[in-house]
């Protein structure tokens, strides 16, 4: 089994602490598939020099994942994502995932000057203009 290679992009302005985004990608990443059972993670070592974060950073993260059994740390072997979770489970870090991405999102927006109305009015928008091009695909 070869080792995943993870995408992380972390923000070190958003205020959100980076063992928090890391453990936030990780699990959307397993709820979009992105990430499945049986897939090998970097060690703590080589993510936090990939990241240029504190080793301690990526092992708080990795722990916390543990400890919600997304992930599993083999002695000697490394670190794997676990068996597909629960639907509910599954589930729940969907909604997580979306409320993390959500939460970047306004943050950015009202920390670019953005109004509430103006990110609500956006978000409406955009939402109307993806669902009329999906529907324009389905015909």
């Amino acid at each position: 089994m070869t080792e995943k290679k993870l995408t992380l992009q972390l923000d070190f302005h958003s205020g959100l602490p980076i063992y928090t985004q890391i453990v936030n990608q990780i699990q959307s990443q397993l709820a979009n598939g992105i990430l499945k059972p049986g897939d090998q993670l970097p060690t703590v070592r080589a993510l936090a020099a990939e990241l240029r974060v504190n080793f301690n950073t990526v092992a708080r993260a990795y722990r916390i994942l543990d400890e919600v059994r997304i992930i599993s740390t083999q002695q000697g072997r490394g670190t794997f994502i676990t068996e597909k979770p629960p639907p509910e489970v599954s589930e729940k870090l969907r909604h997580e995932s979306l409320h993390a991405l959500t939460n970047r999102f306004i943050t950015e927006a009202l920390r670019l000057g953005f109004s509430e109305r103006e990110v609500s009015q956006m978000v409406r928008d955009s939402l109307k203009s993806w669902k009329e091009a999906n529907e324009e695909d389905s015909e």
